[in-house]
């Protein structure tokens, strides 16, 4: 299923650091950015995160949710989300059926060779259930928190 802006997004309910069922449904009214990263605690992963977390008083002011996903599992989460202070809500996706969904589970490539894996990739969900805007592959994860505030502030002038 390819994500198409303007079009729902694809539902889903997923597990959170403390097995509590999560589902995009959960946060209609508010604009949700749903970020798909490959792994906790490593250099790239950890980067990002840090640059919603240090952004989240701007995404709050923008009454947006970040909701970061990986296939990794509520131990591994609670490492990460503790080690670094995360202050959004971490999901997780072992068998890789909403990153199927959103796209972000595939071929790509990783040092040059083709490889099947997680596409860093970030979903903005609009209040209305619908697709604002679809990154599909992001190239510096460093700066990505910010793009994203970026748009979203463009888009609330």
């Amino acid at each position: 299923m390819a994500i198409e802006e303007g079009k729902a997004a694809p539902a889903f309910t997923l597990n959170d650091t403390d097995g509590n069922k999560v589902a995009l449904k959960d946060f209609r009214g508010q604009n949700v950015i749903v970020y798909f990263y490959p792994k906790d605690d490593t250099p790239g992963c950890t980067k990002q995160a840090c640059g919603f977390r240090d952004l989240k008083k701007q995404y709050a002011k923008l009454d947006t949710v970040v909701l970061g996903i990986s296939p990794d599992d509520e131990e591994s989460h609670k490492k990460f989300v503790k080690k670094y202070k995360l202050p959004f809500t971490l999901l997780c996706d072992p068998k890789k059926k909403v990153m199927e969904k959103y796209g972000a589970w595939g071929e790509k490539m990783m040092y040059g060779k083709k490889t099947i894996g997680v596409i860093r990739s970030t979903v903005w969900v609009g209040p209305n259930g619908k697709v604002v805007k679809h990154w599909r592959k992001v190239p510096k994860a460093a700066d990505h928190p910010q793009k994203v505030l970026e748009q979203l502030t463009a888009a609330q002038e």
